[in-house]
């Protein structure tokens, strides 16, 4: 019943328990999809082991190095199931996460919901600020200025990728916080309000970490296509609008201030072209 989509870049360390963490779940039917976006570590051979003890419920795909999303989009077009999930090759599911989540999204009229985390940084548990906790129901305004949806905890109808496309492989980082802003405005999200998910953080290899100076510019590029499309108008528009400015100004004088003057210039005038 559920496709639960694990994409991996070098994670050996982590991805075992990634994969049995799935695996322990009090849950009858699923699928656990692996796909390797190209590692050059131990990844394959140890997901293979896992591979050969799963009674079937584990598959192993190797990719062509091409980034998260695309190794996201391998998944989803693998996928077996209707009901699917997601889970970072260095994140855990808690127990009991699958069947309670599936139970209440079967009760309830939700395409996709998400679930609260446990965070680790180094190891080390994290208390979460007020603007960290996820949203229930129409979740497009809080998710202008940050991700508020866990990608490790979402479960989401196969019909989300039909109707709304897949995730924008053009982008190295922040594709979750462009998939949101595209289809928050016409989709309710379903808040488990249970932390299911253990995120782990802190560590170099990750991408918030790796583009932590860089992010707002695809955030950028992920608002000029939302405001560009259409697909929304009225109060969401300009609350789209506002944030781009936001950023765009954050961002712009950043650049000027650290010597890249015409890439600075350039991104103040994006809000510009855009109108009220």
């Amino acid at each position: 019943m559920i496709s639960v989509i694990i994409p991996t870049y070098n994670r050996a360390e982590f991805i075992e328990e990634a994969v049995w963490s799935v695996l322990r779940q009090n849950f009858a039917s699923f699928e656990v999809i692996v796909v390797d976006d190209g590692s050059t570590d131990a990844s394959r051979d140890l997901v293979n082991r896992i591979v050969r003890g799963a009674d079937g419920r584990v598959r192993y795909l190797r990719r062509e190095n091409g980034g998260a999303a695309a190794a996201r989009n391998t998944g989803i077009q693998a996928a077996r199931f209707d009901t699917i999930c997601f889970l970072d090759s260095d994140d855990r599911f808690m127990p009991g996460k699958l069947a309670l989540q599936y139970d209440l999204m079967k009760r309830a009229p939700f395409n996709i919901s998400h679930t609260r985390e446990i965070w680790y940084r180094r190891g080390e548990l994290l208390s979460q600020k007020k603007k960290h906790q996820p949203p229930h129901g129409d979740v497009f305004f809080q998710s202008l200025r940050m991700c508020v949806v866990g990608m490790s905890t979402v479960m989401v109808r196969r019909g989300i990728f039909d109707r709304y496309g897949l995730f924008d492989e053009t982008l190295p980082c922040c594709e979750d916080y462009e998939f949101w802003l595209r289809i928050s405005p016409h989709e309710q999200f379903l808040l488990v309000p249970k932390p299911l998910t253990r995120k782990n953080g802190g560590r170099p290899d990750q991408l918030s970490v790796r583009y932590r100076q860089g992010m707002d510019r695809y955030r950028i590029r992920a608002l000029v296509r939302l405001l560009e499309s259409g697909a929304i108008a009225g109060r969401r528009y300009a609350a789209a609008l506002a944030e781009l400015k936001r950023k765009c100004r954050i961002y712009g004088t950043g650049c000027i201030k650290h010597g890249r003057a015409e890439e600075g210039r350039a991104v103040l005038e994006i809000p510009n072209r855009l109108g009220p």
